[in-house]
């Protein structure tokens, strides 16, 4: 049998982030070979993975972030099973390592974002398979979504548990700094869309159909329901979409009217929020 040096074993376990039992035991089974014990313990984290594939994650974090000239911004969620991994510092880690990848090759599709290459050695499937090895849970990139435009903004509430990413027409720092004040706007109110024109035909119907409903229990003649769906339908509008609803620094005026106050012309083309809370 190899004789197997600390200083091997502590080798191993920087380059991987696993245990010290762990990688001797890998570098154990691999008589001394480094390569052969990485690849011993990414098999450990494959069964880990199958054995675990039916475990619930819905503890994780979410994590956005902007390129450089901010013409593109991403959002992620990376889940695991419990709340003790997702507040781990290595955890939010890979996630933010994912992010980076996700801003420099700008995937076109959450598949494509598991595809891509971590390192030089591995994909991020893999990585994510050999951190199951490592940390013993299911871990999961559920959700990956863009903007771009002239300007964007990410904005990440403290604790990585809501996030968001907001698309402006206008680049220039007032557009910035209504761009985060925007997007703050988002995590906390979480509007379904941009606004009315943007809502699906689906809920509009369902919408009428509910204010008709309530006037009917509340008998009013059946001349007027028409009118008073569609009036309910407005206030849905102003309460659910983003441009209409009310600005949550001043509640006298709407986010629409606030960008028009730092900028006559400046409005949001397009927004997206991930929230595990």
């Amino acid at each position: 049998m190899a004789k197997i040096t600390a200083a091997e074993v502590n080798k191993l376990r920087k380059h991987t982030g696993t245990g010290m039992m762990d990688c001797k035991k890998a570098l154990v089974e691999a008589e001394g070979d480094f390569d052969k014990a990485i690849a011993i313990l990414r098999k450990k984290g494959q069964k880990v993975a199958e054995k675990r594939s039916d475990r619930d994650t819905n503890e994780g974090v979410v994590v956005a972030g902007a390129t450089e000239d901010s013409s593109y911004a991403a959002i992620i969620t990376l889940n695991c099973e419990t709340d003790f991994v997702a507040k781990n510092d290595d955890f939010v880690a890979v996630a933010k390592s994912i992010l980076t990848i996700a801003l420099n090759e700008k995937p076109d599709s959450i598949e494509d974002l598991r595809a891509a290459k971590f390192d030089d050695s591995m994909t991020v499937t893999e990585k994510l398979i050999e951190e199951v090895g490592k940390i013993g849970e299911k871990i999961q990139l559920s959700y990956f979504d863009v903007v771009s435009s002239a300007k964007t903004v990410a904005y990440n509430h403290p604790g990585y548990q809501t996030a968001t990413i907001v698309a402006l027409n206008q680049n220039n720092d007032d557009a910035a700094a209504a761009g985060r004040n925007v997007a703050m706007q988002i995590a906390a109110m979480n509007p379904i869309a941009l606004d009315e024109a943007n809502v699906s035909d689906e809920i509009k119907a369902r919408e009428l159909e509910i204010g008709r409903e309530l006037a009917l229990k509340e008998g009013k003649p059946e001349a007027i329901l028409d009118k008073i769906a569609q009036g309910k339908l407005q206030k849905y509008y102003k309460d659910n979409t983003l441009l209409n609803q009310q600005y949550f620094v001043d509640n006298k005026i709407s986010v629409k009217a606030y960008l028009q106050s730092v900028n006559k012309d400046l409005t949001v083309t397009d927004f997206k929020r991930s929230s595990l809370v």
